[in-house]
């Protein structure tokens, strides 16, 4: 099963830094988020990535193609007059790591329409390139196997904006709402299993994936809920990534399963 990462917004929100790179390169820890991300879903055995890329989506497709230059001991030997590169100690993951642009003003449904020919007809994982979580994938899958909607999306209370899921005691999503000042509910986190149904809820780059197809597929019963009570926290602020850079820097990030 593929892990496809949505990796193609402006980041204006975070524009500090993102100013100078997508957001999903920000780092956290010296690495970028988009790593960290990465690192969760190969933890449980998925180690084939789809990025769907967008603005300075050459940055993204630089870090991996300089991959072993960012992980690992190089030697550079000009000794005979070329350059003769020699890895040490070689640290990298076994990914396989397909970067697509899809777009620079690309709607994520659109982005997601867009990358249908590298997942062909089977299910496939998909998150946000700028959140984190503990969230156990493999649970997530089995839970989903079982469900029988064609989007199964992470539940979490962060006590905070975002809009609201109506579901009920199954899981299923019956309705998106906005978040009122008394709310204590639950919103989508990211980490989402799909099945290839969900690319006929697709129309084209202009589609909006959270406001036009998930609300579709909630509206026919369609969309399901995993809920986690663990770790999740994205990055939308400096201040969110300072939130994260402490943790990470503590030793005991909790997003850090490997």
């Amino acid at each position: 099963m593929k892990v496809v990462i949505l990796s193609g917004g402006f980041g204006t929100r975070i524009s500090e830094e993102s100013v100078f790179k997508p957001k999903p390169m920000v780092e956290i820890g010296g690495m970028p988020i988009l790593w960290h991300i990465m690192k969760l879903y190969g933890h449980y055995g998925f180690n084939e990535f789809v990025i769907c890329a967008g603005y300075k989506q050459h940055v993204i497709k630089e870090y991996f193609a300089d991959y072993f230059l960012h992980t690992s001991d190089v030697t550079f030997d000009f000794t005979r007059g070329r350059k003769d590169v020699v890895i040490h100690n070689n640290a990298s993951e076994p990914w396989k790591v397909t970067v697509v642009d899809t777009g620079l003003n690309t709607m994520t449904g659109g982005r997601i329409k867009r990358i249908q020919k590298y997942v062909e007809d089977e299910p496939f994982l998909l998150t946000y390139g700028d959140g984190v979580a503990d969230v156990d994938i493999s649970s997530l899958v089995k839970f989903h196997r079982t469900s029988g909607k064609v989007v199964t999306l992470t539940a979490v209370s962060p006590g905070q904006r975002f809009g609201i899921l109506d579901r009920d005691e199954s899981g299923s999503v019956r309705s998106f709402r906005e978040k009122s000042v008394d709310d204590s509910g639950v919103v989508n986190a990211g980490f989402m299993v799909c099945e290839p149904e969900v690319f006929g809820y697709l129309r084209d780059d202009s589609t909006v994936f959270e406001h036009d197809s998930l609300v579709q597929l909630a509206g026919t019963g369609k969309l399901g809920s995993y809920l986690h009570r663990g770790f999740w926290q994205c990055m939308d602020s400096v201040r969110e990534k300072q939130l994260l850079e402490k943790l990470w820097a503590s030793g005991h990030a909790p997003w850090k399963v490997w």
